[in-house]
């Protein structure tokens, strides 16, 4: 085998390799060999006919075989030679294996992967946000929790917002029904969010036994976008109205939240531990996606296009297989690789920095960081113990857990040499911002 390389570009390489044809003539005729032995042909028994009367079948087969193998190893083995680093697959081109006399030539032309440069991480300016969870903030989760848990009274009064009325309803477009309940009423919680505010103004006021025909215009980025920018007109009747109930704050109530002994105090510690750990969690998250951000920024370096390719292939299959299971019918579903080329530039680009950090400053989690990542994991669980014992008996359930915690060491690799700054967060913001 002989094989050149020649330089295209910065990342692109073309290599022609020789591969001469005498070695492969052994493989042949072992290969043509194996084939008589099974081979069935008129006049005779198998096992039986003559070789050549088997190479004549078969020949041309076993050859395209044996010389398609042999690009394969003679590339593998051109690459380890000029000590080359392929990113994505090579485009293999040759003439027909045929014409051959005594070698074949093919052309292998495919990209190496860059020389990641990271850039100066002392300028790297990251804040750390601080927040600590008061008293108010576990009132607020725990208003939260008891309206979560609202039930509904019937009422003999007109509906108010936050009542839930039961209605059946006709919508018409331009004298068309577009939607009906039919003889079936549907439950509304007026004022509930995500809902037109418009529409439920409209039955804010109903009684129960009445009736209301009014329009809406829903405006032009409305969604779903069948209802955008156009004029519906409704024809509503009340079938009930019924107020919210809220629980008491009690020991029943401390009960339903896992407080088996149903004290209130321990209720509100236990609320208040959780969210701590939420909140350094939440903390973590933006640190990290922080520092990737910065890292990307700062690099300098060009990213192999048949990676980029491969990253938007994948995220198109798996935005088309979650969409599918959402109930979209797969002829629908219309996904362009611009719509994901820049995240997957990105994506592509930060795995190469990482891989870079982690192999040249030896950052690979080791054993207690990744139970320490597999305990964090199991603390949300009833059962903790079973969770740990699950991802033990599988070595490769600990490749997620192993692959955060190196990130972990990443993350905290580079606060040391960024400037950071702390920065206080309210806590609506940060719980919001996930």
């Amino acid at each position: 085998m002989v094989a050149s390389v020649e330089t295209i570009s910065s990342l692109e390489r073309r290599m022609t390799v020789k591969v001469p044809l005498a070695p492969l003539e052994g493989q042949i005729k072992q290969r043509l060999s194996q084939i008589s032995r099974t081979a069935k042909f008129a006049g005779f028994r198998p096992g039986k006919a003559p070789i050549g009367l088997v190479n004549q079948h078969y020949g041309d087969q076993v050859r395209d075989e044996v010389y398609s193998k042999a690009v394969e190893s003679s590339f593998g083995d051109a690459v380890e030679e000029n000590k080359l680093r392929v990113a994505g697959f090579p485009n293999i081109e040759h003439k027909p294996f045929a014409e051959a006399a005594t070698e074949f030539e093919y052309t292998a032309t495919f990209e190496v992967f860059p020389e990641v440069k990271l850039g100066d991480l002392s300028k790297i300016k990251l804040e750390k946000p601080t927040l600590e969870v008061t008293d108010a903030d576990v009132e607020k989760t725990l208003d939260v929790l008891v309206k979560q848990r609202v039930s509904y009274e019937p009422v003999k009064r007109a509906a108010k917002k936050d009542d839930r009325v039961n209605v059946s309803l006709t919508a018409s477009i331009d004298g068309n029904v577009v939607e009906s309940t039919g003889d079936k009423g549907i439950d509304l919680v007026l004022g509930e969010p995500n809902r037109m505010a418009a529409f439920d103004d409209e039955l804010i006021g109903g009684k129960a036994g009445g009736g209301k025909t009014f329009e809406i215009t829903y405006p032009a980025d409305h969604n779903p976008a069948e209802l955008a920018g156009k004029k519906v007109s409704y024809t509503v009747t009340f079938n009930s109205i019924s107020q919210p109930v809220l629980p008491k704050v009690d020991a029943e109530f401390a009960k339903s939240l896992g407080v088996d002994d149903g004290d209130v105090n321990k209720m509100r510690a236990e609320i208040k531990l959780s969210l701590e750990q939420e909140v350094e969690k939440r903390i973590k998250a933006r640190v990290k996606e922080g520092v990737f951000q910065a890292l990307v920024a700062a690099a300098e370096f060009e990213v192999p296009k048949a990676l980029i390719g491969a990253e938007i292939n994948r995220m198109m299959q798996m935005t088309a297989q979650n969409l599918q299971q959402r109930g979209m019918n797969p002829k629908d579903i219309q996904l362009e690789p611009g719509m994901f080329e820049e995240q997957a530039k990105r994506g592509t680009a930060l795995r190469l920095i990482l891989s870079e950090i982690v192999n040249t400053n030896s950052l690979q989690a080791n054993a207690d960081q990744v139970r320490k990542m597999v305990d964090t994991f199991a603390n949300s669980y009833e059962k903790p113990e079973e969770l740990v014992s699950w991802y033990y008996a599988d070595v490769k359930r600990l490749d997620e857990p192993a692959a955060l915690a190196t990130e972990e060491n990443v993350v905290n690799w580079v606060l040391e040499k960024a400037k950071v700054s702390a920065k206080k967060i309210k806590f609506d913001e940060l719980m919001a911002g996930q």
